[in-house]
């Protein structure tokens, strides 16, 4: 075995790589006698001389930015948790610009082979009866959707997006172990490896004349546009997604947010009169174009699989009639099994006149007696696979079985063969990857794209690499913990990267689509503009009352253990039975409850409890948030995730300076919220969430610290003042003592302070009434009408008759105006959901104005 040390004539700037290839196994960087592949030299040169330290720190950085820009991938019941950051390695896996024109080449050709037998399966099927496949591949095929057949999508083309997992064997031959026809993934996650990797290694890439993705990009994205029917200078496209949860959602996310198509899950969409709609603040838009992300038997709950919640009801009889297409073609995950791949070769002379550029691993179906005979024959050298997709149902490897489970095995195949396939066991290459040592060689997977074009299939120049994570392990899977690189494309001296001719595009004018704003997404942003808020006043209210937990807790801010005791309890945060006992002994329990606020994550009155709330609203808005957006709420997540601190005193100054932190990074999403956000509807539905919340807020405070606080008002007047962040205003104002009426007018009525209730109201009147009107003469809306009755009453209040005390010695009147405001409230949320989020005639409420 060779142990080639990677240095070059330059003094490394730190510790030298070694690296060891594998025996047996094609190493993509170095040649069987150590040297390095010509293609490899810059790259391996490169990092040569950054040494291991160097990338080591360049890598925390890529880290960073992978954690920053939210990339993840959802594994189902990871101890880790349900959203893995992407795993990736700094070092790419390079591939000679010659090498690469052969597998463009193989991959165009089979993307039309396929192509082409799914035109057949789903139209004349030619195929089956002139015995070039058996009946058996379509109709014991789940995946054959019969009630797609007959249906011609635009133009003939049913795969508008195809990947081809290929590998290496050890002469160093490409082999295609598997095609992706259904809604191939990786794509997207490719794209941002490359864009991880330039910034990591920007000088190298560079100098390495590395192909460029983007392109490709451009010319998918505008040859999506293309297909809409009617030839529609300005479609519709949406991209479908499961949902959030789904294991590659970031993907559908990034993608919707760079080729701008809105992202949208089934319950977004409806049919009527055999037309796909956008569910819109608007009302509902035509939807000329559908790329799905969303396995197709799932798409249509009416003709396909009736147990799906994900799909569309009808979408199916409008692709029928026309009006809408989808890419990939509904259907086409027919050819997404191995069984197919045995019969390829055939059909590629019969349907193409030519053979296999690329070979797939060779496969066996055990329902024709010869091949059976040979599986069976050679059982422990094959991998054993279900010729169709169904549950229980797993690849098996007969290798390491015992020899009655090997009998157990040919027993099943021999009773039912023509569920069986058999493929050989590739020795997959390995690829140098980042390691604690140094480098260490892995296993590799190179997923490729092709995309339709127009007029044929372009290739990324490019793809996804899926690594092993450990040694001498075949599993790159990212669901089984793999993880990735980029794929770099390179090119020699005199060659220049191949420039892509982009599909002749429409005047931009033309092609501007007005921006919609599904229901769905306008509901997340209202709800994370109320969980914001709510975020904020918790951490207001926790740190005003904290340092009252000292031992000189009265001096200088007035607020004391009486006054937080009362204020908790009053709002329902702290029950009274819980402060029995000495004043030490409430001091304690206090001090315990407003940590468990600051800490305690399942605490539904704290802080981590509303940040989970956020990141369960806003993952859903990803494609919508900008960066900076995304890593303000990333950042105030992180904070409240750390373990807390083991002691009493310790617990209680890092909660201090953990509230004193997140208050300017809250300060800073408002700010960007402010400033950087169109004023779209979006926007103002954001909006709306944070002054309705910050009225309830405020309304909560005012009943608990002047309306029901005991005699003397004053401490209590003091901690509304510094939870409003109001008490510099109050004082450079009134220059007096604290009274009641003061604080009321400042804190309830004045227009002109952020924090007030009149300015929250005053905001709320002016975002509603720029909302999307109906066409209908049925008069003011009930929730315009709610919003303008909440200002008035607000602006007809005089501070002094409601400071005013009742016989009972009360503040009787304050509290009925906030009362009557909280059920105005409610009303009003439940009036814009009606009108603008829900999309169902008639509305539950029954108009009262």
């Amino acid at each position: 075995m060779v142990s080639e040390r990677i240095t070059t004539s330059s003094k490394p700037r730190g510790k030298p790589w070694r690296y060891t290839p594998h025996e047996g196994h094609w190493d993509e960087a170095m040649t069987a006698s150590g040297f390095p592949r010509r293609h490899w030299r810059g790259l391996l040169a490169a990092l040569g001389r950054m040494g291991v330290e160097q990338l080591n720190r360049r890598w925390r950085a890529g880290e960073q930015l992978i954690q920053a820009n939210g990339i993840t991938y959802n594994v189902y019941g990871d101890p880790q948790g349900k959203e893995r950051p992407w795993q990736m390695d700094p070092i790419p896996l390079a591939i000679d610009s010659a090498d690469w024109a052969h597998v463009e080449r193989a991959v165009v050709q089979r993307a039309t082979l396929l192509n082409s037998v799914l035109a057949d399966l789903y139209g004349p099927q030619r195929l089956i009866r002139e015995r070039h496949l058996p009946a058996e591949l379509l109709f014991a095929n789940p995946n054959f959707l019969r009630p797609c057949h007959g249906v011609m999508p635009p133009g003939g083309i049913y795969l508008h997006i195809y990947a081809a997992d290929l590998a290496r064997s050890p002469n160093g031959s490409w082999w295609v172990i598997s095609d992706r026809t259904q809604a191939p993934s990786g794509n997207g996650y490719a794209l941002e490896n490359r864009l991880v990797s330039a910034q990591t290694l920007g000088a190298v890439f560079n100098k390495c004349r590395v192909s460029e993705l983007s392109p490709f990009f451009e010319k998918a994205r505008d040859a999506l546009a293309a297909l809409a029917p009617n030839g529609h200078t300005n479609p519709r496209v949406v991209l479908l997604t499961p949902g959030p949860h789904n294991e590659t959602y970031f993907e559908h996310s990034f993608l919707a947010r760079h080729w701008g198509f809105p992202l949208v899950e089934g319950a977004d969409l409806t049919v009527r009169d055999n037309r796909v709609f956008l569910k819109t603040l608007a009302g509902l838009d035509p939807v000329d174009l559908i790329l799905r992300r969303l396995d197709d038997s799932f798409c249509d709950p009416l003709e396909l699989r009736g147990d799906s919640v994900l799909g569309v009801p009808g979408l199916l009889q409008a692709v029928r009639s026309g009006h809408v297409a989808v890419a990939n073609a509904l259907g086409s995950g027919l050819l997404e099994t191995s069984l197919p791949m045995a019969f390829l070769p055939v059909l590629s002379r019969h349907l193409l006149g030519s053979d296999l550029h690329l070979p797939s691993v060779a496969t066996w179906w055990c329902g024709h007696e010869e091949p059976r005979r040979y599986v069976l024959e050679h059982l422990t050298e094959l991998v054993i696979k279900p010729a169709f997709p169904r549950p229980g149902r797993n690849t098996e490897f007969p290798a390491v079985m015992t020899e009655e489970g090997r009998r157990q095995l040919a027993a099943r195949i021999v009773a039912q063969p023509e569920q069986y396939v058999a493929q050989e066991q590739v020795d997959l290459s390995t690829a140098p990857v980042r390691a604690s040592h140094g480098l260490a060689g892995r296993h590799v997977v190179l997923r490729v794209f092709s995309a339709w074009d127009g007029s044929g299939y372009t290739v990324m120049p490019g793809g996804l690499t899926r690594v092993s994570t450990e040694d001498r392990s075949l599993v790159v899977s990212m669901q089984l913990g793999g993880g990735s690189k980029d794929t770099w494309i390179i090119h020699g001296r005199r060659e220049r990267p191949a420039a892509f001719s982009s599909v002749p595009k429409a005047d931009l004018a033309a092609r501007a689509t007005p921006p919609a704003l599904p229901s769905r997404v306008a509901d997340n942003l209202f709800w994370l503009g109320r969980y914001a808020e709510r975020v904020e006043a918790t951490v207001r209210l926790v740190r005003a009352l904290l340092p009252g937990l000292s031992g000189e807790a009265d001096f200088g801010h007035g607020v004391s253990l009486e006054t937080g005791i009362h204020v908790l309890g009053g709002m329902g945060l702290l029950a009274p039975e819980l402060l029995s006992g000495s004043i030490g002994n409430q001091r304690w329990t206090l001090q315990r409850h407003l940590e468990a606020m600051v800490y305690d994550p399942a605490r539904a009155s704290g802080i981590g409890w509303n940040l989970k709330q956020i990141r369960r609203v806003t993952w859903p808005l990803k494609e919508r948030l900008s960066s900076d957006t995304w890593r303000v709420l990333q950042r105030l997540e992180a904070d409240f995730s750390g373990t807390p601190p083991v002691t009493a005193e310790s617990r209680l100054i890092g909660a201090m300076g953990l509230l004193d932190r997140s208050i300017l990074t809250l300060s800073a999403f408002a700010g960007l919220v402010m400033e950087n956000i169109t004023r779209g509807h979006g926007w103002r539905f954001l909006e709306i969430g944070r002054r309705m919340e910050r009225t309830l807020q405020m309304a909560e405070l005012l009943r608990v610290c002047v309306a029901q606080a005991p005699f003397p008002l004053e401490p209590h007047l003091e901690l509304l003042l510094q939870v409003a962040d109001s008490s510099i205003t109050y004082r450079s104002r009134y220059l007096t003592a604290l009274r009641t009426e003061y604080a009321l007018e400042l804190l309830l009525s004045d227009e002109g302070n952020p924090r007030s209730v009149g300015f929250q109201l005053a905001a709320l009147v002016q975002h509603i009434e720029n909302l999307p009107q109906s066409d209908s003469n049925s008069g003011t809306p009930i929730e315009n009408a709610l919003a303008a009755r909440l200002l008035a009453t607000v602006r007809e209040a005089n501070p002094d008759d409601l400071a005013a005390r009742d016989r009972e010695g009360g503040i009787s009147a304050l509290e009925d105006l906030l009362k009557q405001m909280k059920t105005d409230l409610y009303d009003f949320s439940d009036a814009l959901t009606a009108h603008f989020l829900s999309h169902l005639t008639p509305s539950r409420l029954t108009p009262r104005f």
